[in-house]
């Protein structure tokens, strides 16, 4: 009996110094949820992982702690979905990492390459950020990562936009870098890319048909790079498809200058170009107002002296000097004949109740401002006016001639003789 009892003692304490570890209490450094499957290990200033941890993790916060390597010691967690190793020392992605992982936070370490076979495996990744690290060079191997839809290489010292990204992917943060050039290629297989942060890098220009192949893009941010705006040769593409594309474009390339001036290849909008065209063929038909109100005043204000006064043919107002005889448009034409209408009223009748002439209106050609041409043209408007005027109704008056005389006087003298 006392030999049962002992057996049984024994027994009870294996169970209480072994089953803990198997049922994976939460360890004490930790806080944990979900039947202790999520588990928060953050700020503890851990170099090691706590003991406890049960293999079978899906969510595990190493964050703002001071590992160095973590190298092999996560493979064991087959069926670990998120990952957060920020805020650490780190100086490369864990290696052997599990293929379970969704979501692999790895900001603000020490990690200066981003090797190939540190996602080659990754079938399953859908978010990965390794921003704000000194990540030089980023390899991807093609057909890698087919899950992957958020990529952040942001913060980082990067000089090239990395090559064979994964084509399912959607965001792409590569901003405050080094970035200065897009390789051929680059971004082709990017269909389904909505967002495309390239702020605050060092880029001059975008190579032709770099954006071409973006579908589905939706958001991209351009705002502080050197683009060389003088550059005709490389910048109007970036230019142009600024104004071609559907996405939201924040920081416009050398939007502070006139793009017609800087690019003279350059074409404008249809709305653009459309206004311009008519304000051209406007200003080339039409009159200039100021021009023709001008005139207007100058005819109405001068006064037209009486007809008896005159030793020749008085001239209309404004016909003082010669006028060129064709009109240049049918606009400029019609107002010139509202102002010879307004004009021959009103020196119609100023001349009909001292002459008593029928009051034929003249034709005159009047054209806004000065002729060009003023010196060199012959002085015959006078001769040409005198022949325009208005018949006389009354009868003739004229002097008789000194021929009329002399046969007037012949006439006297033979009926003198007569009488004789």
């Amino acid at each position: 009996m006392e030999y049962q009892i002992l057996n049984t003692s024994t027994c009870l304490l294996v169970l209480l110094v072994f089953i803990p570890t198997g049922l994976g209490i939460c360890p004490s450094s930790c806080k944990c949820s979900g039947n202790d499957r999520n588990v928060d290990c953050s700020g503890r200033n851990l170099t090691v992982l706590p003991q406890g941890l049960q293999d079978n993790l899906t969510y595990l916060n190493l964050s703002f702690n001071q590992f160095v390597d973590l190298d092999h010691q996560l493979t064991r967690f087959t069926n670990l979905r998120t990952l957060d190793i920020s805020n650490n020392w780190l100086k490369n992605v864990p290696a052997h990492l599990p293929k379970s992982l969704w979501e692999l936070y790895a900001t603000n370490n020490n990690i200066k390459v981003l090797q190939k076979l540190d996602t080659a495996y990754q079938w399953n990744l859908r978010v990965l950020d390794v921003s704000r690290n000194m990540v030089e060079r980023a390899v991807l191997i093609n057909n890698t990562l087919s899950s992957l839809k958020f990529l952040n290489l942001s913060s980082n010292k990067l000089w090239t936009v990395p090559t064979n990204m994964p084509y399912n992917i959607e965001t792409v943060d590569l901003s405050n870098n080094f970035l200065s050039q897009i390789l051929p290629g680059t971004l082709v297989r990017l269909h389904h890319l909505t967002s495309l942060y390239l702020h605050n890098n060092k880029f001059s220009y975008i190579p032709d048909k770099a954006f071409d192949q973006l579908s589905q893009l939706q958001v991209i941010t351009l705002y502080n790079n050197p683009w060389s705006c003088s550059d005709n040769q490389n910048i109007p593409y970036v230019l142009q498809w600024v104004q071609d594309t559907a996405a939201r474009v924040l920081g416009v390339p050398c939007a502070e200058q006139p793009w017609v001036s800087t690019v003279p290849a350059l074409d404008s909008s249809p709305m653009i170009k459309g206004t311009k065209a008519g304000d051209r063929d406007a200003s080339a038909a039409a009159p200039e107002p100021t021009k023709v109100t001008k005139t207007h005043k100058q005819f109405k204000a001068k006064a037209v002296p009486p007809l008896a006064t005159q030793s020749q043919p008085a001239l209309s107002p404004g016909t003082e000097q010669p006028q060129p005889h064709s009109l240049a448009g049918p606009q400029e034409a019609a107002a010139t004949r509202t102002i010879l209408i307004q004009g021959s009223t009103e020196g119609n009748a100023s001349l009909a109740p001292a002459t008593g002439f029928s009051t034929t209106p003249m034709t005159l050609s009047i054209t806004s401002g000065m002729p060009t041409n003023y010196s060199k043209m012959p002085q015959s408007t006078s001769g040409t006016l005198r022949k325009e005027e208005a018949t006389p109704s009354a009868p003739d008056t004229r002097v008789p001639s000194r021929a009329s005389r002399w046969h007037t006087g012949l006439l006297c003298l033979a009926l003198l003789h007569a009488l004789a």
